[in-house]
């Protein structure tokens, strides 16, 4: 009779309540890789039980670090001056600052993550980088978001976790194109040297944003330093005779963002693989200059 009643009661709440999903405020449809969400997901519940918890969801993380140190990710938390407060996977870290830390290719990463949290094209703050996965002596390249949080006590911190070699998601592509964008509509073409420099989050594992003209002529160079001077992207071809950058300026003068896709040589096996391109259209001291970077087109099971 008892269990019986608890049961009603437990039915009556949920019919009063709803069956409230707790990630129904977090907009996820950009992701096409399970990985992807899932990280989103993990690094989201710990910043609402520390917006919640504070100090005893801190100690509840520090008594639970095998639940937060899982294969392929694991949760940190900072403070906004850079001190780890928080690692469920590198314990040495807690207390130090890692505001001047740079990865191998001289990524400044917390520093990365502040602009990341603060950047509305940016909504997860995801930043891309190499690091060291605990127990392994060789660095890997990562993907990692961000959640900033105030607790209780109203200090504001960040919480984040990466995966170890992500998916490349159409969205990592297109934060830090749109993001180009903004900056060269704020700082015009001085803008050029922070998007070319290798150590900004405009260039991450083989994703380099680049410009170029109408004419096909190169702004900002992917490859290299300095503009290409026997190149015109508009005559560039794949390995199907497709012109994706040609094709793309004929479709700016309906819009102003374009998505195409084309084929290239898989730089291992040398199979063909299908390309992502996204591109956007600014104007720069009154004329046009299309963004924009390729990545592997994303291929979910």
């Amino acid at each position: 009779m008892r269990k019986s009643l608890c049961l009603l009661l437990v039915a009556a709440a949920v019919v009063a309540g709803g069956c409230r999903n707790r990630y129904e405020e977090l907009d996820l449809s950009m992701y096409q890789y399970r990985d992807t969400k899932d990280l989103v997901k993990f690094v989201y519940d710990a910043a609402e039980k520390l917006k919640s918890g504070g100090a005893q969801a801190l100690e509840y993380f520090r008594d639970n670090r095998s639940l937060y140190n899982q294969d392929g990710h694991y949760l940190y938390i900072y403070d906004m001056d850079g001190v780890n407060i928080y690692h469920a996977g590198m314990k040495n870290l807690e207390g130090k600052n890692l505001w001047e830390v740079t990865d191998r290719n001289g990524k400044k990463i917390t520093q990365l993550i502040m602009d990341a949290l603060k950047n509305p094209d940016n909504p997860h703050a995801w930043v891309h980088y190499s690091w060291w996965q605990p127990g392994k002596f060789y660095p890997v390249p990562k993907s990692s978001c961000h959640f900033m949080v105030r607790m209780p006590n109203g200090k504001d911190v960040y919480v984040g976790g990466g995966i170890n070699y992500p998916h490349e998601e159409k969205e990592f592509v297109r934060i830090v194109v749109d993001s180009a964008v903004d900056l060269i509509r704020k700082d015009g073409t001085s803008a050029y040297a922070e998007i070319s420099n290798p150590a900004s989050q405009y260039s991450y594992r083989d994703v380099q944003v680049f410009a170029f003209r109408p004419d096909g002529t190169v702004v900002i160079s992917p490859v290299v330093d300095g503009e290409f001077s026997q190149m015109n992207l508009l005559d560039c071809v794949d390995e199907v005779g497709h012109k994706p950058f040609a094709q793309a300026v004929e479709q700016f003068k309906t819009r102003d963002k374009v998505w195409d896709v084309f084929m290239a040589k898989n730089k291992y096996q040398r199979d063909l693989v299908k390309k992502c391109l996204y591109l956007r259209k600014v104007m720069v001291n009154g004329k046009e200059i299309y963004v924009g970077a390729i990545s592997d087109l994303p291929q979910p099971s």
